[in-house]
């Protein structure tokens, strides 16, 4: 069977079990000839639900919202969509204009704009605009860190979802020997590592943008990493605790970047972060749910 025809009918399958309805390929923004589409799952009932808003990884440069242009990739995102809809969340995957196409930020303002517009139109999907949680694999876990931290009111959100999250570009490039070519792509730098692209690599480092009032974060990292070192997700989680920002941290043991496998080498992890997920949403405003 093709492996797109087999994707599909996979999640077919799994929101049928969970009595959501998709809908697919919703415009939520233009800029110039782009138009911005996104996904919507919508739980059965009246809600208002808690909403996720889902950020595809793939190095700035690939990946889809469908979960990624080839399933099981490591940019693969489908894991999360069982989770949630069990979970009884109103998600919405996003697509968002990419490198080296789009220099930065152009991704990070595609983010926004899908906030704002999840703000406005959540309840024609039942969500709750009063509760809005980030999710962000790789890549996208600095596009939604910086999202949440640099938020304004029209941007702010309740919960960020890091998973083995990019959050200090310089530190890793010096783990990785240079500038890999995707963050080439995104800040149009070169692979050396200068005193110029050090300034440009923290400026867009989430690490250096950690203050005070932030959200709280939930960290997912696998410590068979090696594309993002566990070290920088402990130093991330721990610049948060030192500004007084809630942050808890699931490690996998053995887990590689990707997260297809996830779940069997770690089967207490969905739970663990359905339980934080619904935290966050008992914590909202009194609603009608």
């Amino acid at each position: 069977m093709n492996v797109v025809r087999w994707f599909s009918i996979g999640l077919a399958s799994a929101l049928l079990a969970s009595g959501a309805t998709l809908r697919r390929d919703i415009e939520y923004g233009r800029v110039g000839p782009a138009i911005l589409r996104l996904d919507a799952s919508v739980p059965d009932g009246a809600g208002p639900f808690p909403v996720a808003i889902l950020v595809h990884g793939g190095g700035w440069d690939h990946g889809d919202k469908g979960g990624s242009e080839k399933p099981g990739s490591s940019a693969d995102i489908t894991p999360w969509f069982g989770i949630l809809d069990r979970a009884r969340f109103t998600w919405f995957s996003i697509n968002y204009r990419m490198a080296p196409a789009n220099r930065w930020p152009a991704c990070l303002e595609d983010a926004q704009t899908a906030i704002r517009w999840v703000k406005v139109h959540a309840g024609e999907y039942h969500g709750d605009p009063r509760c809005i949680i980030l999710f962000g694999h790789s890549a996208a876990g600095q596009i939604v860190c910086l999202a949440a931290l640099e938020a304004k009111d029209d941007t702010r959100v309740q919960g960020v979802v890091g998973c083995a999250p990019v959050t200090d570009l310089e530190q890793g490039s010096v783990m990785h020997g240079g500038v890999s070519s995707s963050l080439q792509g995104l800040l149009g730098i070169k692979g050396e590592l200068t005193p110029r692209s050090r300034v440009i690599l923290r400026e867009a480092s989430p690490i250096h943008h950690v203050a005070r009032g932030a959200p709280p974060f939930l960290l997912v990292q696998g410590d068979a990493d090696k594309t993002v070192q566990p070290a920088l997700t402990e130093a991330f989680r721990a610049a948060l605790t030192s500004a007084g920002v809630p942050c808890e941290v699931i490690t996998i043991p053995g887990g590689p970047h990707s997260m297809m496998t996830w779940a069997r080498r770690d089967p207490s992890y969905p739970q663990r972060l359905t339980k934080w997920l619904q935290a966050i949403g008992r914590s909202r405003p009194e609603s009608s749910e």
